[in-house]
């Protein structure tokens, strides 16, 4: 795959993530670099929908640690079942969240976030890895964001190596 994505201007969310998700998949699928990987998959998400926030924690120990991401500066570790991503890990299942504030325990990185979604990835059937997507706005996400994002988190299970 080409460096640049190729999506429609003036199309739905849905229509925007079935054009960006093969794209993504031909770029991870000729990459074994797990780190490589993540970091174009957060600057996909973000130049394809403007996101203010998209990265990933991955699981080491009890804890998830901070690993690529795009957007600005984050919390660096989050233990097993604190807020949404801590959650997400604990439950084995994403977080959909239309007001953050409202979450029990929410970890508030930056005040500007507003919703969010967190989408987990397993091996072995364990989670490993979260996906991590914050927005500035209200109600932001909704089952096509999950449903999408759940099929990207998938790929990236076929294709972990490191």
């Amino acid at each position: 795959m080409a460096e640049t994505l190729f999506l429609p201007q003036a199309g739905s969310k849905e229509e925007i993530y079935q054009a960006l998700l093969p794209q993504v998949e031909a770029l991870i699928s000729g990459e074994q670099d797990l780190v490589a990987n993540l970091a174009n998959i957060a600057a996909a998400l973000r130049e394809a929908f403007g996101f203010f926030w998209v990265g990933f924690y991955a699981v080491q120990g009890q804890e998830l640690v901070l690993g690529p991401f795009q957007g600005p500066i984050a919390c660096t570790r989050i233990a097993y079942g604190r807020g949404v991503c801590g959650t997400a890990w604990k439950e084995k299942k994403t977080q959909l969240v239309p007001d953050v504030e409202a979450f029990p325990g929410h970890i508030a990185c930056s005040s500007a976030s507003k919703s969010e979604i967190v989408v987990p990835a397993f091996k072995a059937g364990e989670v490993f890895l979260v996906l991590d997507v914050d927005s500035d706005r209200l109600d932001d996400f909704d089952e096509v964001d999950q449903r999408y994002l759940e099929a990207l988190m998938g790929m990236l299970e076929k294709t972990r190596t490191t």
